[in-house]
């Protein structure tokens, strides 16, 4: 017995040493690819630059310039709708998708296949897909449909519902799936419609899912970048009597890289100032909506 509580020690005293060597590198890697960064980045916000080298402190000048640009303002009310938007429709029509396709019906794999396949393209592609389906189908004029406001922000919701409602929709089936058969098979003997039971026992038990589709739904319409860059470039444009422009379809995301890169002397500083903004606003809502949603989930 003794030996045996021996070699328990030994092995449990192997394992946390060479964990911890294996562990090193995961950790200096993220400290050099994430930290780091971010912590400097959140220094440079306070900072005016051209490059890192030659940042000079100017304290909290860059956001209450971020804060006083109007572009910045559209670009967070338009964006907030985005979200919004795309995440009712999104979830609607990705639970029921999944809900459809786990009533045994036939060509189920098939469907599924499809349905996940446009998550696997990529943003940029995504966009000019969608820019030419647009054009050639709505457009016949001399310019872009997507110029009109309207179109342009109906265009993107389009564009991400198609990308993001079959990813969603595996993350529901799998919920749909542990949905515990005994649970359906109560309500049925006690005389429950499929409206009841889908409302009462199968959603309330799909909670966890509907959590993890709701986070990614709702930071992945805030953090729109690629698509919005490649579908509408933020077009089209209001000059406003100040002489400013606003670009009526341009994301948060968007909205920080053409501040970057503008030609101001003072422009990155005020960028990064925009993306410490950005970063708090989506953290926040996030984890708001996460605190909000797991507290409707059933224990099984």
């Amino acid at each position: 017995m003794k030996k045996k509580l021996a070699k328990g020690n030994t092995l449990q005293a192997s394992i946390r040493r060479w964990g911890l060597l294996f562990l090193g590198p995961v950790v200096a890697a993220f400290v050099i690819g994430f930290v780091w960064p971010f912590v400097q980045g959140i220094y440079l916000s306070f900072c005016q630059f051209k490059l890192v080298s030659d940042a000079t402190f100017i304290g909290f000048n860059n956001y209450i310039k971020a804060f006083q640009d109007v572009t910045f303002t559209h670009a967070f009310w338009y964006t907030a709708l985005f979200a919004i938007t795309s995440l009712i429709i999104i979830n609607v029509l990705a639970f029921a998708v999944a809900y459809a396709l786990t009533q045994s019906i036939k060509g189920s794999n098939l469907f599924r296949t499809v349905f996940f396949m446009p998550n696997l393209i990529g943003g940029i592609v995504l966009g000019y897909i969608w820019s030419m389906i647009f054009d050639g189908i709505l457009g016949r004029m001399n310019t872009s449909i997507l110029l009109e406001s309207r179109y342009g922000f109906w265009g993107l919701i389009i564009l991400m519902c198609w990308q993001q409602i079959g990813y969603m929709m595996i993350i529901y089936i799998a919920g749909l799936q542990a949905v515990p058969e005994d649970m359906i098979e109560a309500a049925r003997i006690d005389g429950a419609t499929k409206v009841q039971t889908l409302f009462r026992v199968t959603i309330p038990n799909v909670m966890p899912s509907i959590t993890i589709c709701m986070f990614l739904s709702l930071t992945n319409g805030f953090k729109l970048f690629d698509q919005n860059l490649a579908l509408t470039a933020g077009q089209p444009f209001i000059i406003q009597p100040d002489g400013s422009t606003i670009k009526t379809t341009e994301m948060l995301a968007l909205n920080i890289y053409n501040t970057f890169y503008t030609a101001n002397s003072s422009s990155q500083g005020v960028a990064q100032a925009k993306a410490v903004i950005f970063f708090i606003l989506v953290a926040g809502l996030g984890l708001a909506q996460l605190g909000y949603t797991r507290k409707k989930e059933v224990q099984q």
